[in-house]
């Protein structure tokens, strides 16, 4: 396929459908967002407390056509201005991730663009070149409802796992804690601001802090959680909702925040990026933030808004500008979804 340079301005048509929501964003030379457009399924899959994948797929076919001519109209460009085409591929849902890649696939064989394959953890990471320009090396703690890492960004697309859950991702565990709270799925917002109206009083298990190295576990604090509330119902006795709330983030914060220390220490960088959306959690960004007032290497913080914090589109393209600067192979129409992929 040959593929011709249309235009000065690097235009880049992003799709992200790895979950629930369906994202059609269009970013200018990497860092500018044209449009960034998200349709969101939350009330389709509350009532079943948390995401059905065949649900979420036929979301994504009903969405997709609509969200994609609204980001060309917002951004006021057209297929032929544009750049290349990305989409990400995986890790997220099988069904709803070939959603997106059905829908590049369209557009980069009908125009003639180059398709570009986007990591989905890669596009958390680089929703901050969207906020300010990036230094290299830098640290990634990437935190979601599926994923808590810790990552070594040494340069442009070249990527160090340094640590990883276990077992349950904080996010996965801010959902299931909120259940036993009865709070609505997604619960990571409700019981975030629910904690900053308690006190940590049941001092929770802070797992693998004792052991050397940088890996997460937040299963057995999850367990310890559910299981004080069971005991005091099975005794009559009712436990401080807020309290609890606060007692269960400040374990989950004081494992990130020590976790990201030791990271910091061994492999100094000039900025921490928080990904993910749990970088939108106001107690773990105040946690940071003190922790780096006092921090001698002066590291910068970088936490995107809450509307990049999220699943979108934005950042997809955002890490796209950087596989393209990087001359990463571009992938052809037998690109398929890989629910399973590994950052590193």
């Amino acid at each position: 396929m040959k593929i011709l340079v249309k235009n000065k301005r690097e235009l880049i048509l992003a799709f992200e459908t790895s979950c629930d929501e369906t994202s059609v964003a269009v970013i200018e030379d990497g860092h500018r967002i044209l449009s960034n457009i998200i349709a969101t399924q939350i009330k389709s899959h509350q009532r079943f407390g948390g995401v059905v994948p065949e649900v979420a797929s036929r979301h994504h076919v009903e969405q997709i056509l609509h969200c994609t001519q609204l980001a060309l109209t917002e951004a006021d460009v057209t297929y032929s201005d544009l750049t290349a085409v990305a989409v990400t591929y995986g890790p997220g849902l099988v069904g709803s991730l070939l959603i997106g890649i059905s829908a590049a696939k369209t557009i980069s064989f009908a125009h003639q663009l180059p398709l570009i394959p986007v990591n989905h953890l890669a596009g958390h990471i680089y929703a901050a070149q969207l906020v300010t320009p990036l230094s290299y090396p830098f640290m990634a703690l990437v935190v979601s409802g599926g994923h808590t890492e810790l990552v070594y960004v040494s340069a442009p697309n070249t990527y160090q796992l340094l640590g990883e859950t276990r077992d349950d991702a904080a996010g996965e565990a801010y959902d299931k804690i909120g259940r036993v709270l009865g709070i609505n799925y997604p619960a990571g917002k409700a019981v975030d601001q629910l904690a900053h109206e308690g006190q940590d009083t049941f001092n929770f298990p802070r797992a693998m802090l004792a052991e050397d190295n940088l890996d997460f576990s937040f299963s057995g604090l999850k367990s310890a959680f559910i299981n004080t509330v069971h005991h005091a119902d099975q005794l009559g006795e009712t436990l401080n909702r807020a309290d609890l709330a606060a007692s269960f983030q400040a374990s989950v914060c004081d494992v990130l925040v020590e976790k990201t220390q030791r990271a910091l220490a061994a492999h100094p960088v000039q900025q921490l990026v928080v990904a993910g959306g749990v970088a939108a959690n106001q107690g773990l960004r105040e946690r940071l933030t003190a922790v780096l007032a006092n921090d001698q290497n002066e590291t910068e913080l970088i936490v995107p808004p809450l509307r990049l914090c999220g699943d979108n589109a934005a950042m997809i393209g955002a890490a796209a500008s950087v596989q393209l600067a990087t001359k990463q192979p571009f992938a052809d129409l037998n690109l398929n979804a890989d629910p399973s992929l590994d950052l590193v």
